[in-house]
């Protein structure tokens, strides 16, 4: 009876009930997601091989050129598959973004620098603050690529802690701000120069219409950022919290808040040289890019964005942890010779052992699903089913919001989508007399909404395996009934957000309007 009552809590861990119940249950039934990939990619290989044998296709609204299934189980895909396997995963930009981030990170984490800031924010600053600042910041993560999605989550986890709350509830408010928030942001990023240059691209084939600029979709998305702290802290403080109290906490006293605040000798004198560690560290870069000419701005431009300082943010960042880590370490004993910083590498990458084993398979899948053009074909037919269903208004704008965040579910890059989308939409509804910097601000906001929700995300199985070092009864299922409402708020949020927007006809960034 008692292993039985033990199975039962393990299935339902955060007591759910309703929808996100039978989410959960079903979920946790399922197996381990590197089998899980493993049979998403027996089913893609013979899906493409079914299609490729009754021709499907699309044609690419940007060349005209048809694109048809190839057939992975013919000699040409086995023979790919055989040699590219090990570049496809030596290969894989997010493994190389997470392995060095994190060797970062760890060195400010297990020198007990993280620690201690994290504990003074925490108790400097009203909960009321810290949980939208979470979002907020994961939101403008982006600013570097997929560098928030690393390191906000495990930050916010340690802040939960400091706060006597469980760390997996900091770990999901982190990953949902980060990954739901991955187009909002309060300064311009590169997002906005990548999918500016696509729409660019589209509208210069297009009679009288203008260039779409990087700052399009500024003012909706410092909304957009904003709100989105506001909305996340609503669903951490109402759903996350409550359910994750029962959860295993993997060691770490998640009852009460330490009730002695006040730093010791020691952590006084090495946050002061990790301090100073860090803005020496700090006037380098600036030095380096600040200046007209500098070398981590653009060559060609002079601007910041693009430029060598966003592309290389995450070597960049790994310095701005690790050195101040160092320093820190050196002044309370926590790092006594050079070697321990090695061996606190070593340690962070033990943690991501079954991340960098789950990542073999996921690799694999994503360059198979891209080489069958079954992605792309997907994409292409579900804009013209839109396209076809002669709706405009409100009414077309959420479903096609609708369209992209599901597409979003099986294609992660958001500006290879848009390479798909915006030939279709932009000319579309530009007949309608929108403007095209609004058609891509809807993209947007679709291609957010189902990021955090998406088991397919290639950062869903980081998540996963940070949750399962406090927790190792916790599965799928769990994870999913945790992360879900904050989609369904956030879809709602920027729904309305929009239709408010759209309605007054307020500009939607620098010198753009909705309408033509």
């Amino acid at each position: 009876m008692a292993k039985k009552k033990k199975a039962e809590t393990a299935k339902h861990a955060t007591g759910s009930t309703g929808f996100l119940g039978w989410i959960e249950r079903v979920g946790n039934k399922l197996p381990h997601p590197f089998w899980m990939f493993v049979w998403i990619i027996g089913i893609v290989i013979v899906v493409s091989a079914i299609t490729s044998f009754f021709g499907v296709n699309a044609t690419d609204p940007a060349s005209g050129a048809i694109i048809e299934a190839e057939n992975l189980l013919s000699g040409n895909g086995l023979r790919r598959l055989v040699q590219e396997m090990v570049t496809n995963f030596a290969h894989f930009a997010p493994l190389g973004l997470v392995l060095v981030m994190l060797m970062g990170v760890s060195v400010a984490e297990k020198s007990g620098l993280l620690a201690v800031v994290m504990r003074n924010l925490a108790f400097s600053v009203p909960k009321k603050i810290v949980l939208p600042v979470i979002f907020i910041i994961g939101a403008c993560g982006n600013i570097g690529s997929d560098a928030g999605v690393v390191i906000v989550p495990p930050i916010a986890a340690l802040i939960f802690m400091q706060m006597g709350l469980h760390p997996i509830a900091g770990l999901v408010a982190g990953y949902a701000g980060a990954t739901a928030g991955f187009t909002a942001n309060l300064v311009i990023a590169g997002t906005d120069v990548l999918l500016a240059g696509i729409s660019t691209e589209v509208t210069s084939k297009i009679a009288g219409a203008a260039e779409v600029s990087a700052t399009s979709n500024w003012y909706f998305m410092i909304i957009s950022t904003l709100l989105l702290g506001i909305a996340g802290a609503f669903v951490v403080t109402r759903y996350t919290i409550p359910r994750t109290k029962a959860f295993a906490s993997g060691g770490f006293d998640t009852t009460s808040a330490p009730k002695d605040h006040s730093l010791t000798g020691d952590e006084k004198k090495g946050l002061k040289h990790a301090g100073w560690a860090a803005i020496a560290y700090i006037v380098v870069i600036l030095a380096l890019t600040a200046p007209p000419g500098a070398p981590l701005r653009n060559q060609v431009t002079g601007g910041i964005v693009p430029s060598p300082f966003l592309r290389g943010l995450v070597p960049i960042l790994f310095f701005l942890f690790a050195i101040p880590g160092y320093f820190y370490g050196r002044a309370t004993g926590s790092i006594k010779q050079a070697d321990d910083v090695i061996k606190f590498m070593g340690d962070g990458m033990k943690d991501l052992s079954g991340y960098i084993v789950l990542m073999l398979v996921v690799a694999q899948f994503i360059n198979l699903f891209s080489w069958s053009n079954l992605d792309k074909i997907l994409a292409i037919n579900g804009a013209h089913f839109l396209e076809s269903s002669g709706l405009t208004g409100p009414i077309m704008f959420t479903l096609f919001i609708i369209l992209v965040a599901v597409i979003n579910i099986f294609i992660g890059s958001g500006s290879a989508k848009w390479a798909m989308f915006a030939p279709v939409f932009i000319p579309m509804l530009y007949q309608l007399g929108y403007n095209p910097a609004f058609v891509q601000l809807m993209y947007r906001v679709g291609d957010s909404i189902t990021n955090a929700v998406s088991p397919l995300y290639v950062y869903f199985p980081l998540l996963l395996g940070w949750v399962r070092q406090y927790d190792k009864k916790i599965g799928i299922g769990t994870v999913m009934s945790l992360l879900i409402p904050y989609g369904v708020v956030l879809f709602i949020m920027w729904i309305i957000l929009l239709f408010v927007w759209f309605w007054l006809n307020l500009p939607i960034g620098v010198g753009e309007g909705i309408f033509i």
